[in-house]
C-alpha cells in the first residue's frame, strides 16, 4: 500500500521554539529568582545567642527557704545583697517547687521606671519607620531561637513557677511559637490599609483606614506562664511598631528577665535598639509608675479583678486606653450521649494543666445526668493516679523526677483553698480525691496541692463560684440543657468556655447562648491560639490576639480621598452657601437630597430630585 506525498506534512516550523520567545522566559526567570534570593536573604533569621543561668543545670544547688516568700529577705537578711541599697526594696526570687533560693533583685525606684519609659520613647521613633519586612526578620529570629532553645526556655519557666516540663512545652513553647508564627504570615495583612465601601452620597470618593503605631505600650501580666505572658504583648506590640514596657509579675522576675533579654539580644542582632523593650520590676504599689505615665498609650492586663480595677482606674489619669483580662469560671458542658472515654483525656488536661492555674482552664465540668455517675468515676480513677511533683533534677537525682502535676506558684492561697473545699462539701459536694496540700517526700517546702476532684457541687456555693486557679475539679449534674446553660451562665466571670457532645449543631446552639468571649467545641483552650482573646461580665473588657488584638495597639485611622480629583470634588451649592440666602429655599434642597438618596419608592425619589433641581434655582 502506496501513501502520497500529500499525505504528510513536513513543515516542521511549528515544533521549533522562537529563539526570543525562549530568551524573554529564561531572562524572566532569572528575575524572578534573584528577586526570590533577595528576598530570603532580606526575611531569613539572623542568629544570636543567650547564656543559660546556672539555677537550671542538674548540678545546681541552693539553700532552701524555710518560709518561701517573695519578701523573705525581710526575714533572712543574708538573703540580701552584701551592701543593700538603703530605702530600697528588693524582690526574694525562689523554686515554688523546691524552695531553692534563685536571686534577689533590687526593685525599681518610680524614678527608674520613668527613665526606662522614656527611653521606650526615644527608641519607638525610629522603630516607628521601618517596614513590615524588618518588624518579621526579628519575629522569625526570634521563633528560630525559641525553637533552638525551647528545652532550657522550659527549664527556666518551671525553675520560676514550679511548672512541669510537658506544661511548659504546651502553655510556653507551643503558644508562644504559634503567635510568632501568625505575626510572620498574617500580621503585615491585619495592619495594612484596608479600602472601605462607600454609599451613593460619597461614589465619588475613595475611603480607606490605616492602622498607624501608638508609641509607647505597656503590659501588666501574672505568673502562670512567664514566657508565654512575656513575649506574647511584647511581639504584638513590636510588630504594630511600638516599644513596649512589661511590667511582669514579682513572683516570676527572675525568669521574666532572662525572656526580656532575649528578646534584646534578638534586636540588636536585627540592627536595632534593644531599648525598644523595658522591663519595670516593682511591688504592685509602685506600678502608678506605668499606669499614670503621660507616655504610655495603651495598657494590657492580665491579673486578678481587684487589680484590674486600679489599673483602670489608675490610667484615666491621661485617659489611657485598657485591655482587662480579669481571669474566669470557663465550664465544660458535656451534653448527653457524648462518648466520655473519648473526651475524659482532654478534660483532665483542662483541669490540672499548669496545676490548675491556667486563665482558660476547665473550672466547672456539667454532665448530663444520665452520664453523670459513670464520668465521675472515670474522672475520679484518673486523678487518683495524677503524680505530683517537680520535673528538674536535683542533685543526688540520678533520673529526672516523674511528675503529671507540678507545684503552685505560693503556697499563700492554700488556707482559702481548703476553705472553699470544706463549704461545699458541707453543702452537700461529693470530695473523692484530695483537698488539701501535698507535702513532699523531701522537698517539704515544695507549694504542692493535691489534685482534687469533687462531685455534686453546688452551683451557688463558693467553690463553683470563685476562680480557683488551682487543680481541682467541680463537677456538677443537670438534668435539662436549659438549666446546664443557666449554671454555665450563672457566675459573675464570662471568659470562656467548652462544649462536648456528638451532634455539632447541637454544641454550636448552646455555645451561641454563652455568656462569653470563646467557645470551643469537644476541645478547651484552642481559642487562645491567634484568635481575638478576652471575656465578658467581670471577665474584663478588649481583646489582644489575632487581627483585633494587634489592631487595638495602633491609632485607626480613616482617610478619605476624591476618586476623581481632576473632574469631580466637593463643592458647597450656592443655596447652602454662607450666608444662607433663604431658609426655606435651603431645607427644600436639603430636604430633597435627602429623598433622592434615600428614599424607597424611585417614583419617590425622582420627585424628591425636582424639589432639590428647583430649590436649586435650576
Amino acid at each position: 500500500m502506496s501513501y502520497r506525498e500529500v499525505d504528510y506534512d513536513y513543515d516542521d516550523e511549528g515544533g521549533v521554539i522562537d529563539p526570543v520567545k525562549l530568551l524573554t522566559i529564561c531572562f524572566a526567570l532569572g528575575i524572578w529568582l534573584v528577586w526570590q534570593r533577595y528576598h530570603s536573604l532580606l526575611n531569613r533569621a539572623i542568629y544570636f545567642k543567650l547564656a543559660p543561668p546556672i539555677q537550671i543545670r542538674d548540678t545546681w544547688t541552693a539553700n532552701r527557704l524555710p518560709q518561701p516568700s517573695i519578701e523573705a529577705h525581710l526575714t533572712f537578711s543574708d538573703l540580701l545583697p552584701s551592701f543593700p541599697l538603703p530605702d530600697r526594696k528588693y524582690i526574694t526570687a525562689y523554686d515554688p517547687a523546691t524552695a531553692y533560693h534563685l536571686d534577689t533583685i533590687l526593685a525599681d525606684s518610680p524614678a527608674e521606671i520613668e527613665h526606662k519609659i522614656l527611653e521606650a520613647h526615644r527608641a519607638q521613633k525610629k522603630w516607628a519607620a521601618t517596614s513590615f519586612d524588618d518588624r518579621r526578620r526579628v519575629m522569625r529570629s526570634l521563633k528560630k531561637w525559641l525553637v533552638d532553645n525551647q528545652e532550657v526556655c522550659a527549664k527556666m519557666a518551671c525553675r520560676d513557677t514550679g511548672k512541669t516540663m510537658l506544661d511548659a512545652a504546651l502553655g510556653e513553647i507551643i503558644t508562644t511559637c504559634s503567635k510568632l508564627d501568625w505575626l510572620i504570615n498574617h500580621g503585615e495583612r491585619a495592619l495594612s490599609p484596608e479600602s472601605r465601601y462607600n454609599n451613593l452620597i460619597m461614589f465619588y470618593k475613595s475611603s480607606s483606614v490605616h492602622y498607624e503605631p501608638l508609641g509607647v505600650v505597656a503590659a501588666i501580666t501574672s505568673w502562670n506562664y512567664p514566657l508565654h505572658n512575656a513575649w506574647s504583648p511584647i511581639i504584638a506590640g513590636l510588630f504594630a511598631g511600638n516599644s513596649v514596657v512589661l511590667k511582669c509579675s514579682e513572683h516570676v522576675i527572675w525568669s521574666t528577665t532572662w525572656f526580656v533579654q532575649a528578646i534584646k539580644e534578638c534586636l540588636k542582632a536585627c540592627g536595632h535598639d534593644e531599648q525598644l523593650v523595658q522591663l519595670v520590676c516593682c511591688y504592685p504599689d509602685d506600678a502608678d509608675a506605668v499606669t499614670k505615665s503621660p507616655l504610655i498609650r495603651h495598657i494590657t492586663f492580665i491579673g486578678s479583678e481587684r487589680v484590674g480595677r486600679l489599673v483602670a482606674q489608675a490610667a484615666t489619669e491621661h485617659l489611657t486606653p485598657v485591655t482587662l483580662e480579669l481571669g474566669g469560671k470557663d465550664p465544660a458542658i458535656i451534653l448527653p450521649s457524648t462518648d466520655l472515654e473519648k473526651w475524659i483525656s482532654l478534660l483532665m488536661r483542662g483541669v490540672y494543666q499548669n496545676a490548675g492555674q491556667n486563665c482558660i482552664g476547665v473550672e466547672r465540668i456539667l454532665v448530663h445526668e444520665s452520664q453523670y455517675d459513670e464520668f465521675f468515676r472515670l474522672f475520679t480513677e484518673r486523678a487518683d493516679k495524677l503524680r505530683p511533683g517537680h520535673s528538674l533534677k536535683s542533685p543526688g537525682d540520678t533520673v529526672a523526677p516523674a511528675a503529671d502535676v507540678g507545684a503552685m506558684v505560693s503556697g499563700e492561697r492554700f488556707p482559702g483553698l481548703e476553705h472553699a473545699i470544706h463549704e461545699a462539701v458541707d453543702m452537700g459536694a461529693v470530695l473523692s480525691v484530695g483537698g488539701e496540700p501535698w507535702r513532699h517526700p523531701y522537698l517539704e517546702q515544695g507549694s504542692y496541692f493535691k489534685p482534687t476532684v469533687l462531685g455534686e457541687v453546688n452551683p451557688e456555693c463558693a467553690l463553683a463560684q470563685s476562680e480557683l486557679f488551682a487543680p481541682i475539679a467541680c463537677i456538677m449534674k443537670y438534668e435539662t440543657i436549659e438549666q446546664a446553660i443557666e449554671i454555665a451562665n450563672g457566675t459573675r466571670y464570662g471568659l470562656g468556655a467548652s462544649v462536648f457532645g456528638p451532634v455539632r449543631d447541637d454544641c454550636m446552639k448552646v455555645a451561641k447562648r454563652l455568656q462569653c468571649g470563646m467557645v470551643a467545641i469537644n476541645d478547651f483552650g484552642v481559642f487562645y491560639v491567634n484568635l481575638p482573646f478576652g471575656g465578658t461580665k467581670y471577665s474584663g473588657y478588649g481583646r489582644f490576639g489575632g487581627p483585633e488584638g494587634l489592631r487595638a495597639l495602633t491609632n485607626t485611622k480613616a482617610i478619605v480621598v476624591d476618586r476623581w480629583g481632576w473632574a469631580i470634588q466637593t463643592s458647597i451649592p450656592a443655596v447652602l452657601d454662607y450666608p444662607v440666602r433663604s431658609v426655606a429655599q435651603s431645607w427644600d434642597f436639603i430636604s430633597g437630597m435627602v429623598g433622592f438618596l434615600y428614599a424607597d419608592a424611585w417614583g419617590t425619589r425622582i420627585d424628591a430630585l425636582t424639589k432639590m433641581m428647583r430649590a436649586s434655582g435650576r
